[in-house]
């Protein structure tokens, strides 16, 4: 089950929340439900850019135990900013600019230790899409030892526009990818840049690679042929601060 703390669940807790201004992660909606209240309210949650997400009703019961009446709420320990402040702030600074793009990274314990392994690397802000990847919650912020409070996260609509939107700011869109002979040692990493790290399962999504201006991989030297996305992220972000602190 969700975490309590961060789990608000029914029509008018959800509606008091929003007006409050509190900050939304996800919104789960049951599939099929008939209600003009919460149509009022989804309309209400899209003008405030909260993603909702319709699902069966077994979701919304391993959400919460509670009478949900078809709609639960995960709010966010952290308000998130947006990609344009981020990148216009990082351009400003003398050091060169870092960004880590998470596309559909799911697994909560992986995204809080890819955010640990950020920050300890000096990565200016972490880009992840609204939908699709793993929620912000309690479960994020411990396993990412607090990390999740230094470090500016960004949510956009689509992976691909801020790939876009990153490129035309002069920023090097790299993808670790299985799917190229060329090791990440061998790439020029001292420039502004951003890592792409895909999804547990399929890796960075071909949409992607395809926008990307280099792929680089981790050379494996075991019988198992791939690594946890977290420890990979890790192998990265340290290759490019190794590079710079030479």
């Amino acid at each position: 089950m969700q975490d309590k703390t961060n789990t608000i669940f029914g029509i008018y807790p959800i509606k008091e929340a929003l007006a409050s201004q509190v900050v939304f992660d996800k919104v789960y909606i049951q599939k099929g439900i008939e209600s003009d209240k919460i149509e009022m309210l989804i309309k209400d949650l899209e003008k405030a850019n909260v993603p909702v997400n319709i699902v069966p009703f077994e979701k919304l019961n391993r959400l919460t135990k509670g009478n949900h009446q078809g709609i639960v709420a995960l709010t966010s320990p952290v308000a998130f900013q947006s990609l344009e402040t981020v990148v216009e702030r990082a351009l400003e600074r003398e050091k060169k600019p870092l960004f880590l793009v998470l596309d559909q990274i799911t697994d909560v314990r992986n995204f809080g230790a890819i955010l640990r392994t950020a920050e300890c690397t000096g990565v200016d802000a972490v880009i992840i899409q609204k939908s699709g990847g793993a929620p912000v919650s309690g479960d994020t912020v411990k396993t990412s030892a607090g990390a999740i409070f230094k470090i500016p996260i960004c949510k956009v609509e689509h992976i691909k526009d801020a790939i876009f939107y990153l490129q035309g700011s002069g920023i090097t869109t790299i993808a670790a990818t299985e799917k190229t002979k060329t090791e990440i040692y061998s790439v020029d990493l001292n420039k502004p840049l951003a890592i792409i790290m895909g999804s547990e399962g399929k890796g960075v999504s071909k949409s992607v690679l395809g926008l990307v201006d280099e792929k680089a991989s981790l050379p494996l030297l075991g019988e198992i042929n791939s690594l946890n996305v977290s420890v990979a992220c890790g192998a990265f972000l340290y290759e490019v601060t190794r590079q710079r602190r030479i």
